[in-house]
């Protein structure tokens, strides 16, 4: 199966071109530029130069979350438009699981981690058996303290990925807990791991895609508090 993935859940933005599990092409880019600018020119490029059309591609695959609100909706926004125009399944995997398998090199205890702001991180944790990640619990918007207090109970050293892991690092660092950090170059995002976790997830129509938020945005909640107010 030829799988066409996007991720733009966070500042990186990142599309590749995986055939049978195995990697055909990636392009990443952090200019900073918003997502809607860059996910379309780099998927034409890269599809330009792995001699690929829309045509061929057999399914799309996309984060629909946790991360920003923006970023998300952009990408999903992007592959429901691919997948419905060339009548095409698509699939919506975790932030977290895509990036999770960022850590198979290290082995052992994953904790994929994307800053939520307001102390609190987007994760999952996960286990690396038999060359992929595991999921250990759901995905969730959690504390620091709460985090750290888990890991302090597993008693494992975790191998951080993720925007989210050096204000982990941090603060595990300051509680006296042992981890290891992601190098950069696994650190982050990136459509490879969307890809991977695609790969064997039930195809639905673009009409079933939709984002993961997992909280609601700073604007809504700005809002309730001000109806609280009221």
């Amino acid at each position: 199966m030829l799988i066409l993935a996007f991720e733009s859940s966070a500042k990186a933005a990142s599309v590749a071109l995986c055939e049978d599990g195995s990697l055909v092409s990636q392009v990443l880019q952090c200019s900073g530029l918003t997502h809607s600018r860059t996910l379309l020119p780099m998927a034409e490029d890269l599809l330009k130069n792995a001699e690929r059309t829309l045509g061929d591609i057999d399914c799309f695959a996309v984060a629909q979350g946790p991360g920003s609100f923006t970023g998300i909706r952009i990408g999903v926004s992007t592959v429901k438009g691919l997948a419905w125009a060339g009548e095409k399944p698509c699939v919506g995997v975790s932030t977290l699981g895509a990036m999770a398998w960022n850590g198979i090199v290290a082995g052992g205890l994953v904790c994929a981690v994307m800053d939520a702001r307001r102390s609190e991180v987007y994760n999952a944790l996960f286990e690396i058996r038999d060359g992929r990640p595991e999921r250990i619990c759901p995905d969730r918007a959690v504390t620091l303290e709460k985090l750290a207090s888990e890991l302090r109970e597993r008693g494992e050293s975790p191998f951080l990925v993720g925007d989210g892991a050096e204000i982990t690092a941090e603060y595990l660092r300051k509680a006296g807990l042992s981890y290891r950090m992601a190098p950069e170059n696994l650190r982050w995002q990136n459509a490879w791991g969307v890809a991977m976790e695609a790969t064997g997830k039930p195809l639905i129509p673009s009409q079933k895609l939709l984002p993961v938020y997992l909280r609601l945005s700073q604007a809504e909640r700005e809002r309730q508090a001000r109806l609280q107010l009221q």
